[in-house]
């Protein structure tokens, strides 16, 4: 297997110019041409517009003022198609594209496993791999929450068959099959033994708990759990294991295809790229000969510094042996999730790339092909199936790459073009149905979250040192000891809040990202290299347990019960002064553990709570929104000038620069140049104000504030 995958090698190689570079733009026109759309088509945004547009799309934040004078000193032939290359290989493009996967696929990073799948997504994305690996790996994958990264989609049902028939195909084909669990659909063609027959695929499957470690895992029963017929559907039938079937249709093998051609092709060129880099270390199966090879190894280790002997060494390789077995004994692979999956991401299955396509189209476009775009059904067809299918079969062409994919739509010229604005209801309609015109879209929230933090440097510190001390009270417990009856000085606790009392896996954090103490919108931002690192070294205490008596593992049990079993102690409320400097350093939303809280920004801003499968993100506004973005902490330090600042030196000193700054102010917001009209009103803003400092940071609150801000131009 590769370990990193290789389509920019055989992708990127050239630049191409804007005319060569968009098919995709010609085969939408002659689709609304022959489909009879008379209105034309609006003209393209502006090179800063599109700039702002592609900079959110693709790696989700505004840009800053030093991309966009890179992005003018660059040639206008040229600059957007380099620009696209620029936010592709950025490190962020993987951060905002997991959150795309983690809400289609559902992953929870407070679910168990649910991290760890979040940092496959991450890695999965960063390297390149198709989409069709991906897949494969998450609907086929068996062993242990966290030590087995890909199986958080599958305990995200709970391993439930019924719920995985019905999820698999909503979110891997764009098929809503579920409501065939119990009767035939009414408005498409799926049949109640058309589901179970999808189901059976998912039958032996088992999700299971250590009563010892809590520790969950999966593995495969001999019997299936999907019976036909359905209970209480026919009285007195024997009802027998359902046979698993396949119920989508495959393209016929004999049909010629030059996607799958070119598929082939690029797959043997990745194949002999990836053998040519690992020829030199490659390494065996981890059988019983290499684990006493290791073994060997540790006993020459042992020989410098202790006496050991053979039988030792022996027996450890015994051990090791019989964890290994035990490993493979429980964790069994499926041979029938295995099967499904290689159906599922077939080249043959149109149904697969289609799927997708529509789905990162409607990301990137504002509407899908097909809408919703998981609902592809006789009733519900594609509004250009042939630009769809055209877009399906360079993505199967690419290696089911998202990067690929993604260049091919933001380099077209449907993607630039102008918002409808002005115009009757119907016309609007008209035009964005026809992709003549965008949609208006409001930024998802982790995308606006991330964009205050852009424009108000809260990325980093951005004031001196020390020039924001403020003094903190905090409450904790103490307890007295019953035998001394005084007050004795246990390590004081924070009382904390219902939400962080419950029981839950702790997610790996990055150090030092912490803010002020009683911040409640900062992002806690996860480790996912941590988290992938600790799944490969897991130790697995289930293993371990197994090769441990029974005489060992009671006295674990009772030793853990004797340290949860604490005498009773009186408690009293102790007040602690703290000084602390007020310079906040924000997180990026992105690496957030997701979903956040209910009262959180993200939330509130529309962040799904990835509960169940029809759940979508809400981008109506509320007033809670509105609240939140005038009087809340991020927005407020956003529009604080910092002493470290570019904008503070044209604030102050002998010679204030007011206009550069304004433009300065709106260049990093809302990325254009003020009018002439803007300039006076703010300067009147800032006149009003009791100083230059103060009256700039309320004009930063007044643009934060905009719809301009909030919705993509």
């Amino acid at each position: 297997m590769m370990s990193r995958f290789l389509p920019a090698v055989l992708l990127c190689s050239v630049l191409l110019a804007p005319a060569a570079a968009d098919p995709l733009g010609k085969v939408l026109d002659q689709e609304n041409q022959d489909n009879g759309v008379s209105r034309k088509a609006l003209p393209g945004v502006d090179d800063l517009t599109y700039l702002r547009r592609v900079t959110i799309d693709l790696i989700g934040r505004i840009p800053t003022a030093e991309e966009i004078s890179e992005y003018e000193s660059l040639a206008p032939s040229t600059r957007q198609q380099k620009t696209v290359e620029r936010l592709l290989a950025d490190e962020r493009f993987a951060d905002r594209w997991t959150i795309f996967f983690a809400d289609m696929l559902r992953l929870r990073s407070n679910a168990e496993g649910g991290g760890a799948s979040i940092a496959f997504i991450h890695r999965a994305v960063r390297d390149g791999m198709g989409w069709d690996e991906m897949s494969r790996r998450m609907i086929a994958a068996s062993g242990k929450a966290g030590a087995t990264p890909e199986l958080g989609y599958i305990l995200g049902d709970n391993a439930d068959p019924m719920a995985l028939a019905g999820s698999t195909a909503q979110v891997f084909l764009g098929v809503r099959v579920a409501c065939a669990q119990c009767h035939d659909h009414p408005f498409d063609v799926w049949k109640r033994k058309d589901f179970y027959g999808l189901a059976a695929y998912f039958g032996k499957t088992r999700r299971v708990q250590s009563q010892f470690t809590n520790t969950v895992y999966t593995t495969e029963a001999d019997q299936t759990t999907v019976l036909w017929p359905p209970e209480g559907v026919e009285d007195g039938a024997e009802r027998k294991p359902m046979v698993p079937a396949f119920p989508f249709e495959l393209d016929k093998a004999d049909r010629p295809s030059r996607p799958i051609a070119r598929l082939r092709a690029l797959r043997q060129k990745q194949a002999q790229l990836a053998a040519a880099k690992t020829k030199s270390n490659q390494k065996g199966d981890a059988g019983l000969e290499a684990l006493l090879a290791a073994a060997g190894t540790k006993a020459d280790r042992r020989s410098s510094g202790k006496k050991t002997d053979d039988l030792g060494v022996a027996n450890e390789a015994k051990r090791d042996a019989k964890k290994l077995k035990i490993a493979q004994a429980r964790y069994r692979a499926s041979k029938l999730r295995a099967d499904l999956a290689a159906m599922i991401t077939n080249p043959r299955n149109r149904l697969f790339a289609q799927s997708f396509v529509n789905r990162v189209w409607g990301e990137l476009m504002g509407r899908g092909f097909v809408e919703p775009v998981d609902n592809f059904s006789q009733e519900n067809r594609a509004s250009h199936p042939r630009t769809m299918d055209f877009l399906a079969d360079e993505f199967i062409a690419g290696g089911f790459e998202l990067k690929g994919l993604v260049r091919t739509i933001v380099n077209s010229t449907p993607y630039r073009r102008q918002h409808a604005v002005g115009v009757e209801d119907p016309v609007r309609i008209e035009l964005e149905s026809a992709f003549l015109s965008t949609p208006m879209r409001r930024m998802m929230s982790e995308v606006l979250y991330d964009s205050v933090v852009t424009a108000g440097h809260l990325f980093d510190v951005k004031h001196e040192k020390g020039k924001n001390l403020k003094v903190v009270w905090s409450r904790s417990r103490v307890a007295k000891r019953p035998a001394e009856g005084s007050e004795a000085a246990v390590k004081p606790q924070l009382l904390a809040d219902a939400t962080s009392r419950k029981v839950m896996k702790k997610p790996r954090l990055k150090k030092g990202k912490g803010g002020s103490p009683y911040d409640v919108e900062q992002a806690i931002e996860l480790d996912f290299d941590a988290l992938l690192a600790e799944s490969k070294q897991d130790g697995v205490k289930i293993e371990r347990m197994q090769v441990m008596s029974k005489e060992e593992i009671e006295a674990m049990r009772m030793q853990q019960q004797a340290a949860n079993n604490r005498p009773d102690v009186e408690y009293f409320d102790r007040f602690i002064r703290s000084v602390f400097d007020d310079n906040p350093r924000f997180s990026t939303s992105m690496r957030m553990a997701s979903p956040a809280a209910p009262e959180h920004f993200l939330r509130i801003f529309g962040q799904p709570s990835r509960a169940t499968l029809d759940e979508k993100r809400d981008h109506t506004p509320s007033m809670r929104q509105a609240l939140m973005l005038l009087n809340g902490r991020l927005t407020h330090e956003a529009s604080r000038v910092g002493e470290l600042e570019p904008i503070h030196k044209l604030l102050t000193g002998d010679t204030p620069r007011l206009e550069a700054a304004i433009r300065l102010a709106y260049r990093e917001i809302l990325t254009r140049n003020p009018t002439a009209t803007e300039i006076a009103e703010a300067r009147e803003v800032i006149s009003g104000a009791g100083s230059p400092l103060n009256g700039m940071a309320d004009l930063r609150w007044v643009i934060l504030n905009s719809n301009e801000f909030r919705f993509l131009p």
